[in-house]
């Protein structure tokens, strides 16, 4: 389903959250909702040089734009697909020799996309981008200052030949970016890259527990004949059965934060107090600050708070130093005292399972990989996007491993929620049928003769570089 056809979706008023979005029938888990194409999107200025400015996938040496010398593109069939998006882009900057950051790229896309096309570019969008909420007024100074900043940078990067925007506007979609705007990932979902506004999708209300979760479809820009490719877009999908009638949420914030954490990113990121069922009864806040205990005895609230310090002063050192970091010491302090569910925790074994592939110590990596995913699995939704993302992770470790059985029981674990999250066509699940064919394969050659398969498997080791969820590792001889 394309925003071109009829979704099944309606506004409505809800109550204290202003409009939502409904269905106007039932829907299955893994169903597209409804897809929508952006009204502007932009790469992130930091990668600028590693992503097309048109499919957002990730490139190693990318087409530039010969004009600006900004804009980089897959390839040059890439860029006549994103000219009439890039053409007065282009010329700005060119003109003033530089890009501007992001959201006043952003903006500036937005502004000529409502020039050409009006504020209405298709019967599928539901609303206007000067009916979205900008919350100027509950900004803080500090945010205000920055705005005015951006207005003022905008100002200098908007041709004179282009209308004339008063600053009041030009204010409110800078407004609207800050609280609507949808961080965009790449083609493997594995890096955020750029930020896009889809006006649809900015009626879908927030909840910690949703019924929907959000993904980029890039697209297809392979053709040669530009009138063959398929543009980047939202696609919004059911989690679960969803009732005829029922609200259609999403969750702005990653639910591994306990309730006043999230409550608190919420209000400060989109300013409104979440009333959750999960955050008004703090569900699941007791796993995740869960504490070991061993015959009825808990360590005391100083030993817990001692460890808790211990934790997030270890772990900002183990990310700044990732290869050197002494996760060691620190999962020696936390295991006696967190329970497997413990945030805390968690952080560490992810990083801990991060940091010693990249090593190539996959069978201590595995190891925490496992103990990760064990936890994450009792804390999120069942078809949790992340969820599915980190089982995928772990199952590659332990394919790199040499543990095929477990290796092939993770991998067919994330493919399946990961075919409701993503969908069938996604590069990722199709990334992940393939894993999963491949792992199937060595299973059974493993279960029929385990010294043939250790063999085959060094052969494969040593003459091929390793691969990790799609990224190349450097292997050592």
């Amino acid at each position: 389903m394309t925003v071109e056809k009829m979704d099944p979706v309606e506004v409505f008023s809800a109550g204290e959250k202003g409009r939502g979005l409904r269905v106007t029938k039932e829907m299955k888990a893994g169903e597209v909702v409804f897809a929508e194409a952006s009204f502007a999107a932009v790469v992130f200025d930091s990668l600028s040089l590693q992503v097309c400015h048109s499919c957002f996938r990730r490139q190693a040496n990318p087409h530039r734009c010969a004009q600006c010398k900004f804009a980089h593109y897959c390839d040059r069939t890439c860029q006549r697909a994103a000219w009439e998006e890039h053409k007065q882009e282009c010329s700005a900057i060119k003109k003033i020799g530089k890009a501007p950051n992001e959201n006043v790229r952003l903006v500036a896309r937005i502004l000529w996309r409502i020039q050409k096309d009006t504020g209405l570019v298709s019967d599928a969008q539901l609303t206007t981008l000067d009916l979205l909420e900008d919350h100027l007024s509950k900004m803080s100074p500090e945010d205000l200052k920055e705005l005015k900043v951006d207005v003022q940078h905008f100002y200098n990067y908007w041709p004179k030949k282009s209308k004339p925007v008063g600053e009041d506007y030009v204010s409110h979609l800078f407004g609207v970016i800050n609280c609507n705007g949808f961080t965009l990932s790449d083609q493997r979902g594995l890096q955020a890259v750029g930020v896009g506004l889809f006006p649809n999708l900015c009626l879908v209300n927030h909840d910690c527990w949703p019924n929907c979760t959000v993904i980029l479809n890039p697209g297809n820009q392979t053709a040669l004949d530009a009138s063959f490719h398929s543009k980047r877009r939202i696609e919004l999908r059911a989690l679960g059965m969803i009732p005829e009638g029922e609200e259609l949420t999403v969750s702005y914030v990653d639910f591994l934060n306990v309730s006043k954490d999230r409550q608190r990113l919420l209000k400060q990121q989109y300013y409104f107090d979440c009333k959750c069922e999960h955050c008004t009864n703090g569900i699941k806040d007791d796993l995740m600050t869960a504490v070991k205990d061993t015959d009825g005895h808990k360590p005391s609230a100083d030993v817990v708070k001692a460890v808790t310090d211990f934790s997030l002063q270890a772990l900002v050192k183990i990310e700044e130093a990732r290869t050197e970091g002494n996760f060691h010491e620190c999962l020696e302090k936390q295991d006696p005292v967190f329970g497997d569910t413990n945030l805390h925790l968690l952080r560490v074994l992810s990083t801990a399972s991060e940091v010693l592939s990249f090593m190539q110590q996959f069978t201590e990596a595995a190891g925490y990989a496992q103990r990760m995913v064990d936890g994450y699995t009792k804390l999120y939704h069942p078809n949790n996007a992340q969820l599915g993302m980190a089982t995928m992770r772990a199952g590659v470790t332990h394919w790199h491993a040499g543990l095929i059985e477990a290796a092939h029981g993770l991998i067919c674990r994330a493919y399946g929620i990961l075919m409701i999250t993503h969908g069938a066509h996604h590069p990722i699940t199709k990334d992940l049928e393939s894993m999963r064919m491949q792992t199937e394969m060595e299973l059974r050659l493993f279960k029929q003769n385990e010294l043939v398969y250790r063999n085959m498997r060094e052969a494969m080791l040593s003459a091929k570089p390793t691969m990790l969820a799609g990224e190349q590792i450097k292997t050592t001889s």
